[in-house]
């Protein structure tokens, strides 16, 4: 970071954005319609090749393909939020790395690389229902830590790990886009009823201690966001200056996508997403990015393993516009 002040190397980018190709993607659409079966036939196979191709400028091809899981801990589960320990996040960092979780066989099923990032899970982001998660240089750091865990990929699928950051996300999609904690708040990893009121409660704290502080998304970031969350939004960022094509998994994500969206619409053009989650918020954050998720399976279980599957539909789908024979 060069500038004086934490966030002004991101929104500088976020001005700079590079366009997609979209000869690139009509030439795609063209080799479909010229294969051999009823036009248009394979649906939205077919569009994800073009988007392959939009972004990288080439002919769809998936080489590698990685999911990058950001791990965050919450100061605000002190709060009793979750049905889980804050230790938990740190168990499931462990399981993942040793390759025992749901995440690494997907990974194997679909030949996709893998890499989990623990963003000081020791020390949690402050209670967000009392003061800022994070301030300003600690939140763009991250970022920036965000932006270098890209390297080495043709197609980043985003994931989370983070007991308690169901609430967080729900926090900044109500400072975002408005109305209460009840609004948004969700049963997360099992929440009962009684819990659920208290993160709708928690949420409604929040906003009233950072409230005169989120017009600007970036503090809506900080103050009521989280480590995973800006790490996140850094990714997403340096992806789209690379032409790297994203996948977004699950609530966390979509809320940290969403505070990008509300500083420049088009920052998410590069982006899809890969599934709705059963948390009930999720469709309605979805939907106000103007997006259609990829699949809808009922997966809850986190680490991105919704959007491995997506890449795996998106690998068949640039194999389908290579490798088809064209009619006759």
């Amino acid at each position: 970071m060069t500038s004086a002040l934490p966030f002004d190397d991101f929104r500088t980018l976020l001005t700079k954005l590079p366009a997609g190709n979209a000869a690139a993607g009509e030439r795609v659409r063209d080799q479909f319609d010229r294969a051999d079966k009823p036009r248009g036939s394979l649906g939205r196979l077919e569009d994800l090749a073009v988007w392959l191709a939009t972004w990288t400028g080439r002919p769809p091809a998936v080489n590698r393909p990685l999911v990058a899981i950001f791990a965050g801990n919450h100061g605000v589960v002190e709060q009793n939020i979750s049905p889980r320990t804050m230790e938990a996040t740190a168990r499931a960092v462990e399981l993942t790395a040793a390759g025992g979780a749901a995440i690494n066989q997907i990974c194997l099923a679909y030949d996709i690389g893998l890499k989990v990032f623990d963003l000081a899970l020791h020390l949690p982001t402050a209670d967000i229902s009392r003061e800022a998660a994070l301030d300003e240089r600690g939140c763009a750091a991250t970022m920036a830590f965000g932006m270098e865990a890209i390297a080495g990929t043709d197609l980043l699928t985003i994931g989370d790990l983070g007991v308690g950051n169901s609430t967080v996300a729900a926090a900044i999609l109500a400072a975002l886009h408005g109305g209460t904690g009840a609004d948004w708040v969700g049963p997360g990893s099992g929440a009962d009823a009684a819990m659920i009121a208290r993160k709708a409660e928690v949420v409604d704290a929040a906003l009233a201690v950072h409230a005169g502080h989120l017009k600007d998304p970036f503090e809506v970031l900080r103050r009521v966001g989280g480590r995973e969350f800006a790490a996140i939004a850094g990714a997403i960022i340096a992806a789209r200056m690379e032409r790297i094509p994203v996948i977004l998994d699950g609530f966390a994500a979509t809320a940290a996508a969403s505070v990008l969206y509300a500083i420049q619409p088009g920052a998410l053009d590069h982006c899809v997403i890969a599934q709705l989650s059963p948390e009930p918020s999720h469709a309605k954050a979805v939907e106000k990015l103007g997006m259609r998720p990829l699949l809808d399976l009922g997966v809850s279980h986190g680490e991105g393993a919704g959007g491995a599957l997506a890449a795996g539909m998106v690998k068949a789908a640039a194999l389908c516009s290579t490798g088809m024979a064209a009619a006759l």
